[in-house]
Order: C-alpha cells, then structure tokens, then sequence
C-alpha cells in the first residue's frame, strides 16, 4: 500500500497563497499526493475585507482546482478578546490561534501534514510561525510541512497580478489597518 502525503495548507489571502501553492503542489522535490487549503482567518477587519479576501480566493482556488475548506464562523470577537489590553503582541495570538486551528483539523481529518502560506509574507514574524509549527507538530503528533516561501516572494507578486488576484494593502486586524493608515495618512 502506497503511502499517501496529504497537506492541510492554511491560507492566509489567494496572492500569499499563489507561490506557496505552485512549490508543495507541483515541485518535485516537495509534491504532496493532496494538497488542501482552508482559509480560517477571524483576524480580518472590516468583515467586508473579509469577504473581498474570500471571494478572491474562490476565484483563484477556482482557477487552479483546488479544494478549500472555508471556516463557517466568523469569530471577531473571539479575537478582539484575547488580545485587547495586548495589542503589542497581538500577532503571536493571531498567528499561533491560525495555525493551531489548522494543526488540530488536519489531525482530525487525517492528513498527514499541515502548514500556512504565513511563511510567505516578508512582512511576518517568520521565525515564531516556523517554532509554533514545529510545537504544534509534537503537541497532535503530525507533521509541520515547513518551507522558506519568502524567496518566491516577486514570483508570487507577479502570479497574484496575472491572475488578477485582489491585493489588500495591510494584514487583517483593525490595528493593522490604523497602522497602515492612519500613520500614512499623519505622514501626509
């Protein structure tokens, strides 16, 4: 009986998914026998960018067959909880919330590993994704699939454009969107 290599790949945004989807989908070095997304993200602020990620998503997964599983509840407030009175280090929250949300199904369902298109973006803390995956791996007991997506970087830029991927311009959370803003908009 032939060993089966099935990933649960955590999407975090179709363009952070374009190169990370293309290397553990197709490259030889690394193909796995099913590759499977889930998008679970209850970071992102306004719920109206939400569904603009979502459906850019189900466009480009559309595009490329493939199968994604889309997190029914849209949990906000869970969110803002856990890291009010906590904001400088609400991205370990977000971050280690997603990503042991996607460990904890991936065992659930059966797959053999699991992994998120967070290690994608120059823009994360690469090094806490890369250690809460390797934890969570020995916490459930299945594989962390862990790759540097950071040095297709321009090539996933350069995908999300030819496939006319939405491209939001901050990470998700209401503090990250005044970041963005509000800073530029004081800078002005």
């Amino acid at each position: 009986m032939k060993y089966e290599k099935k990933l649960l790949l955590h999407i975090c945004c179709s363009p952070c998914l374009a190169y990370p989807y293309k290397v553990v989908a197709f490259s030889p070095e690394n193909k796995f026998d099913k590759v499977i997304g889930y998008f679970y993200n209850p970071n992102i602020h306004p719920y109206s960018e939400y569904l603009k990620r979502e459906s850019s998503l189900k466009k480009f997964s559309d595009e490329v067959n493939l199968k994604v599983i889309y997190e029914k509840k849209y949990d906000i407030e869970e969110f803002i909880r856990n890291i009010v009175f906590r904001e400088e280090n609400r991205c370990y929250y977000c971050l280690g919330s997603r990503l042991e949300k996607t460990a904890a199904l991936a065992k659930s369902s059966k797959f053999t590993h699991f992994s998120t298109t967070l290690l994608y973006s120059k823009h994360q803390k690469h090094d806490y994704i890369k250690e809460m995956g390797f934890n969570l791996q020995k916490k459930y007991g299945i594989n962390f699939h862990y790759e540097d997506f950071r040095e297709g970087y321009l090539e996933g830029i350069r995908l999300s454009h030819d496939y006319g991927l939405y491209r939001q311009n901050y990470c998700g959370c209401i503090y990250s969107e005044k970041e963005r803003f509000y800073n530029k908009a004081k800078n002005d």
